[in-house]
């Protein structure tokens, strides 16, 4: 039984959860609207990722999240995968604790079907054909943007389940300045300075982190491939980021951004060479320069030249399958942005070409490179109760040829503060160098898995408060499998649905989420036909509250995830498990002005949960953190 129907009584059945969770939205949006009232509106902030033009949270018709820097500092000693698996229809599995390998799902889907963005620059593993969420660093984010549902036909490939992009702290006029030092558990340490400012047409924003841990084992004797080691696994990291703007004329501004990350994590890969101590070195950044103004009235344009990296190197391993060297991906990529103001809304235009090289030790890949050009054209507008947004896009990928993908929302305000609204599109996902070419493990015959999406949603919006149910239905056709010799299986199906609310009472930031999801395998005559897709919780329950008492900050967040597979055989089974991270800041007298105590308490229970087979997840940690200036 999952966690939902044992512990939280919610039926097992889909429908009948789902008929639930409608049934209690309007209780919850109208407690909301009593909890609101009088206050400013919440979601009126300015999001950029949903339609690829700023757009209010409380207009998009996409399932969107913003998390901002206070949220970030809460979160303190969780990992980025972590903070972002505690959102609505967010997942996430690691093999181990900090700078271990982790993989994000949206809705479902894989952690290759999420596309990465810095600053608007692709991030990420060509080779892997995934983000390293695990090499992000978190003090240079200013905020991070969650979409969830296909957006290939504004991003392209990868953009299947959703796209997170991630902000880094911007300059500003007035100067400011702010340090961090944190102590924890197993021997933590941090230490991050950032800072801003300007002068003239210019500003700036800049900084330097390095945090490090002694950790944990990764492993435990569950471990499937003998690499369990009961020694401890720790991780390090040093990371800068800068920012540098200039407005040159009126209504245009240049901009430099420039992000890098370097670490070395200890890991558990075998004991076939006693002595050795097994690590690698994680390296990973962004660069990007862009311009962008409106030649006249109604015209926005922005172009964006951007190069990235990702690079893992084996420094000593124990394994007899490991080669000691870098396996690296390089992404360059070249925007041009165009929205105009038209009758119908604002029409976006879109030119952009991405490269992605990659290199490994020893022999090179069959194929090391590949180029991807792209037009696209979009449509986001409203006519008093009527909202819509269009995209359609064409990709050429020169060793898949051509892709073209597109999607359609309409949303229909039928009340005041209540919108109903659907969407359908399509995606694809490009296979990575890994699954093409890797020795011993790939297939060059692989093709692109292309996926047919569709969503209703009835969303309620208040004064500072919401909440959200959606329906979601992805089909994948081509479905590319996991380990060695990977296929194209023919159909496979993930659908469900989320319940969302957040808002505020007597000074309480208080939100909560419900998902269900049922990913299968639904080709016929497949050996795995019906059974669920490895590593997904079929149920998840969060909840948060933040609020001060006192002098005091208050907080605390609750994730609990039903059991799920390892494996596409269903025959080995992982646990379902909670969650609760306690939180308390001191921000007053006898502190001088501008410093504050925070105290930090994850898994305040203590639960022991794997999210891999025979890998660890983090007991109970506790977090002291000194900060001074701005956050």
């Amino acid at each position: 039984m999952s966690i939902l129907s044992s512990s939280f009584g919610v039926p097992r059945r889909p429908l009948a959860a789902a008929c639930l969770a409608l049934s209690a939205l309007p209780l919850a949006a109208q407690t909301a609207a009593v909890v609101a009232a009088g206050s400013p509106r919440a979601d009126a902030s300015i999001l950029i990722t949903a339609t690829r033009t700023p757009t209010r949270v409380d207009e998009a018709l996409a399932e969107v999240t913003v998390i901002d820097r206070a949220a970030l500092d809460r979160a303190a000693g969780r990992t980025l995968a972590e903070v972002l698996a505690q959102q609505p229809g967010v997942q996430f599995s690691a093999y181990g604790g900090a700078g271990k390998s982790s993989s994000l799902s949206l809705r479902g889907l894989e952690s290759r079907h999420v596309l990465l963005l810095v600053d608007g620059v692709r991030v990420g593993s060509a080779t892997v054909g995934a983000p390293a969420w695990e090499s992000l660093p978190l003090d240079a984010i200013d905020r991070i943007e969650i979409v969830r549902g296909p957006l290939s036909a504004l991003y392209g490939s990868d953009a299947v389940g959703g796209v997170v992009q991630v902000f880094t702290r911007a300059g500003a006029a007035a100067p400011a300045w702010g340090a961090r030092a944190t102590l924890g558990s197993h021997a933590d340490r941090a230490l991050a300075l950032h800072g801003s400012g300007g002068s003239g047409d210019w500003d700036f924003a800049g900084g330097i982190e390095h945090v490090q841990t002694d950790g944990f084992s990764a492993t435990n004797a569950d471990e499937p491939f003998g690499s369990f080691d009961p020694d401890r696994d720790g991780w390090r990291q040093a990371a800068g980021h800068a920012r540098l703007g200039l407005r040159f004329a009126p209504g245009w501004r240049a901009e430099l951004q420039a992000l890098h990350a370097d670490g070395v994590t200890r890991t558990d890969d075998g004991l076939a060479a006693p002595g050795v101590d097994p690590r690698a070195g994680l390296r990973s950044g962004s660069v990007s320069l862009q311009v962008a103004g409106s030649p006249r009235a109604g015209w926005h344009t922005r172009i964006q030249l951007g190069r990235s990296t990702d690079d893992y190197e084996t420094l000593a391993s124990a394994s007899p399958w490991a080669e000691i060297g870098t396996i690296g991906t390089v992404q360059r990529q070249l925007a041009w942005e165009n929205t105009l103001a038209t009758r119908a809304g604002t029409l976006l235009l879109l030119a952009e070409r991405v490269e992605q090289s990659v290199a490994k030790p020893g022999a090179p890949f069959d194929v090391d490179e590949r180029r991807i050009d792209a037009l696209a054209v979009g449509l986001n507008g409203r006519a008093g109760a009527h909202h819509w947004q269009a995209s359609l896009r064409r990709d050429r990928n020169s060793q898949f040829g051509h892709q073209s993908t597109g999607a359609l929302a309409y949303g229909l305000d039928i009340a005041p503060a209540w919108r109903a609204s659907a969407s359908a599109g399509t995606s694809f996902v490009a296979p990575s160098f890994n699954l093409l070419y890797y020795p011993g493990w790939s297939n060059p015959d692989l093709l692109p898995e292309e996926g047919e999406h569709g969503e209703l949603a009835l969303q309620w919006s208040g004064q500072s408060a919401s909440a959200r149910l959606a329906w979601f239905d992805n089909r994948i056709r081509g479905w590319i499998t996991p380990g060695p010799a990977p296929v194209n299986v023919p159909r496979t199906r993930v659908r469900g649905w989320t319940a969302s609310t957040e808002g505020r009472w007597a000074g309480w930031r208080l939100s909560a989420s419900l998902d269900h999801l049922d990913p299968r395998n639904v080709t016929d005559g497949s050996p795995q036909q019906g059974l669920l897709l490895p590593r997904r919780a079929e149920d998840s329950l969060r909840l948060a509250a933040d609020g001060r008492v006192g002098p005091l900050d208050l907080g605390a967040t609750l994730a609990a995830f039903g059991r799920r597979f390892d494996d596409a055989a269903n025959t080995v089974r992982l646990a379902g498990y909670r969650t609760l991270d306690l939180r308390a800041e001191w921000a007053a007298a006898p502190l001088p002005p501008g410093w504050a105590i925070a105290l930090a308490v994850n898994n305040a229970t203590d639960e022991r949960y794997e999210t891999v087979r025979g890998y660890e997840q983090p007991g109970r940690e506790w977090f002291l953190t000194l900060r001074v200036g701005a956050r």
